[in-house]
C-alpha cells in the first residue's frame, strides 16, 4: 500500500486535500496510507516546517520514513500559482520522498470549496459563486463562513466541516476547469493513482 505524507499549511488544506486523495485513490481501485503533517502559522512558517520535516525524514527521526508521495499544499497568496509552487520546490529535497507534488491554491484554499458551484449548492444548501479572483486575505474564508450561515447551518469550523462532503460531490472536470490550481492537483493525483494502482 503506497504511503503518502500530506504536508498542509492549515486545517482547510488538510481537510480538503485528504478527502481528495481518498476519493481519487478509491476511484482508481487503490488504497493508501496517509500521514498528515500540518504546519500552522502562515506561508513562511510552513516553509520552515517543511525543511524541518524533510530533515527528520532523511534522519529517520521519531520513526519517520520516506513516503512514496509527499503532497505539499500551501496557498499561493496572490503571488500566482507558478511562483508559489517554485518557492516550495526550492525548499524540497528529492531524497525525502519517492515523489513530491506541490499544490498552491490560488489565491487561497477556501476558493476550492466553490470550484463546483452546483455541488456547493447541493451540499451546503445555498448558491454561492466565488466571483472574480481577488487577493484580499480573508475574502474566501469569510465567503465560505457566510454562505454556510445563510444556508441555516452553524459554521462550527467556518465551513470547513463541509470539505469531505463537497469533495465527494464535486464534478472533478468542472472543478478543474473553474480552478486551474485545483485541476493541477487532481491531474497529478490521478497520474500517481495510475502509476501505483
Amino acid at each position: 500500500m503506497p504511503s503518502v505524507d500530506l504536508f498542509a499549511e492549515d486545517n482547510a488544506h488538510e481537510l480538503f486535500v485528504l478527502a481528495l486523495l481518498r476519493r481519487i485513490m478509491g476511484a482508481a481501485g487503490g488504497s493508501i496510507h496517509v500521514n498528515v503533517r500540518s504546519a500552522v502559522g502562515g506561508h513562511g512558517r510552513a516553509l520552515t516546517e517543511l525543511r524541518t520535516y524533510q530533515r527528520a525524514v532523511l534522519r529517520g527521526t521519531a520513526g519517520l520514513t520516506r513516503p512514496d508521495l509527499l503532497v505539499v499544499v500551501i496557498d499561493a497568496n496572490c503571488k500566482g500559482r507558478v511562483e508559489a509552487r517554485n518557492d516550495v520546490l526550492g525548499e524540497t529535497t528529492a531524497a525525502a520522498a519517492g515523489e513530491t507534488m506541490v499544490a498552491c491554491p490560488d489565491p487561497h484554499v477556501e476558493r476550492w470549496f466553490f470550484a463546483d458551484p452546483e455541488a456547493f449548492a447541493r451540499v451546503v444548501g445555498v448558491d454561492q459563486q466565488p466571483g472574480q479572483r481577488k487577493c484580499e486575505r480573508a475574502r474566501y474564508k469569510t465567503m465560505l463562513r457566510d454562505a454556510v450561515s445563510r444556508a441555516g447551518h452553524f459554521p462550527t469550523l467556518g465551513g470547513l466541516e463541509f470539505a469531505q462532503d463537497l469533495v465527494r460531490e464535486i464534478d472533478l472536470h468542472r472543478a478543474s476547469r473553474n480552478e486551474p490550481s485545483l485541476g493541477a492537483l487532481i491531474d497529478g493525483l490521478r497520474a500517481f493513482a495510475q502509476r501505483v494502482g
